[in-house]
């Protein structure tokens, strides 16, 4: 039961660390765009954030966690 609890909050927490870039942007201020329109997106778009070179540890995190609640019950 442990286990699984623990690989519970290891996936949980492993998402969390993951978005946690996208999570403490401040919201985005109206700006125009060159079409002149307002608009709320950012300048700057990618999904930079979510290289696996850049979160290789925080994905090594999801899997323990995945595998402790899959394999869980026969610990």
């Amino acid at each position: 039961m442990w286990a699984i609890l623990i690989g519970a909050a290891l996936v949980i927490g492993g998402l969390l660390f993951l978005f946690r870039p996208v999570l403490r942007r401040r919201q985005s201020d109206p700006h125009r765009t060159p079409q002149g329109g307002a608009t709320l997106e950012p300048p700057r778009q990618g999904l930079g954030f979510l290289s696996l070179a850049q979160n290789w540890l925080t994905l090594a995190v999801i899997v323990a966690g995945a595998l402790l609640l899959t394999f869980g019950q026969y610990l």
